[in-house]
């Protein structure tokens, strides 16, 4: 592992990536600690100390990296961006133009992620402003107006503040994918997971037992070996390719195979379904406080999000529904990432066919035979993974902010970044992390 530290900031262009990766990291937690104008920073101490914050809101806290309870600039942390992504890859199913722009490449994918970028400011915009109103009602915070002074001027402020702290965000994100190492996106929600861990994990200890600590510790280290033999699992199907003849030259004869991983969605189904969770918790955070807004919000709070002592203690209607999400979201990722009638169409025209399987219908009809059956296993695997931690959480009554989403994302991501690595250290004929 040193030999592989040492090779990799040998390479000057590797050397620079990492660099510049964690370049961008010390910036967004420099930007967590920085508050919005117009709030009371001795009430955000006060609401910090008392670890009185509501379900969802830990939960997006943990997302934020702890930005949201401060109030800082990257409140809203990047999960406008995911959402707008998943609203937008939800649409192209049912949208012809959008699934059109999809197929042409390039330039489609530069116009889906400008529109991507407009629908996350907007999305800001409400999240920010609705958040601004529910902290200084003091509804989420125990009664602790984090906002005195709440006249139009300071929300309107407070308001662009947040959005543009998320474009800023987002821009970091794409900065990393361009310039750096990994997927920008997915390292900003790792390293604020990260820098949430020593807090979690002292929550947890102070609201359970002993053995109880110990038990959900041990399961969290087994589920993250488990991830990481997971990930490397998958299914080879080998492709002849027929020899042909162009002039004096003899080409193809050669075999090859198509990788499917076991969990080809990676960590995005999970991301995708937290996403959508919190859907109900913004939906409430707009109901009216008396009467009938505030019955469904203590209904949505109860049975979807639910906290105990300061952490993260989801109930057992938020663990089903998440699994499900879970599961719906790695068929349609998977859907999305592999389609066997398109690459049973490359297969034919490049002159290749499955040993066994004849080429065209039949090769379409054996990829999707193989992918359905590959998908499920990897589908329940992220389900498992995701809701085990919760399920003891529940059973016990006892917080688990570092929860299976915590896990796999943290999990995933850190394993796809060192794949990125390996890869760059194998082309040079170094020797990889994984090696």
């Amino acid at each position: 592992m040193l030999t592989a530290f040492r090779n990799a900031f040998r390479i000057h262009d590797l050397r620079n990536k990492i660099l510049f990766t964690l370049f961008i990291f010390v910036l967004y937690r420099f930007g967590t600690t920085v508050p919005v104008p117009g709030v009371d920073l001795n009430a955000i101490k006060e609401f910090t100390d008392s670890a009185t914050t509501s379900g969802f809101v830990g939960l997006l806290n943990l997302f934020s990296g702890g930005a949201l309870t401060r109030l800082s600039v990257f409140a809203l942390g990047i999960m406008p961006y995911i959402t707008s992504s998943i609203i937008l890859q939800l649409l192209a199913v049912v949208i012809p133009k959008l699934q059109a722009l999809q197929e042409e490449g390039e330039t489609g994918r530069k116009v889906i992620t400008q529109w991507t970028r407009y629908l996350t400011v907007i999305l800001a915009l409400l999240q920010a402003t609705g958040f601004s109103f529910l902290f200084h009602s003091g509804q989420l915070t125990g009664g602790i107006d984090l906002i005195p002074d709440y006249t139009p001027r300071n929300v309107i402020i407070i308001v662009v503040t947040m959005t543009a702290g998320t474009a800023l965000l987002m821009w970091f994100g794409e900065l990393i994918t361009q310039r750096g190492i990994g997927n920008g996106m997915s390292l900003l929600i790792f390293i604020s997971i990260i820098s949430q861990i020593p807090s979690q994990l002292a929550i947890l200890n102070a609201n359970s037992q002993t053995y109880q600590f110990i038990v959900i510790i041990a399961v969290m280290i087994a589920l993250t070996i488990g991830i990481i033999f997971i990930e490397q699992g998958q299914r080879r199907i080998p492709v002849q390719f027929s020899k042909r003849v162009r002039g004096r030259k003899v080409m193809g004869g050669q075999s090859t195979y198509i990788p499917l991983k076991v969990n080809m969605a990676g960590v995005i189904p999970v991301i995708f379904a937290t996403s959508i969770m919190y859907f109900p918790a913004l939906i409430a955070s707009v109901l009216p406080p008396d009467g009938w807004g505030a019955t469904v919000r203590n209904w949505i709070d109860t049975n979807l999000l639910s906290s105990s002592g300061g952490g993260f203690s989801p109930s057992l209607w938020y663990i089903f529904v998440l699994a499900l999400l879970v599961v719906f979201f790695t068929y349609f990722y998977t859907a999305i990432q592999f389609d066997p009638a398109r690459q049973a169409d490359m297969i034919q025209r490049q002159g290749g066919f499955i040993p066994g399987i004849r080429p065209g219908r039949a090769t379409e009809q054996y990829l999707a035979y193989v992918l359905s059956r590959i998908t499920l296993p990897g589908a329940m695997y992220l389900a498992l993974v995701t809701i085990l931690p919760s399920v003891l959480g529940w059973i016990w009554g006892v917080p688990v902010g570092l929860s299976g989403v915590s896990i796999i994302i943290v999990a995933g991501v850190a394993l796809e970044t060192l794949k990125q690595v390996e890869s760059q250290l194998m082309m040079r004929n170094y020797e990889g992390f994984l090696s």
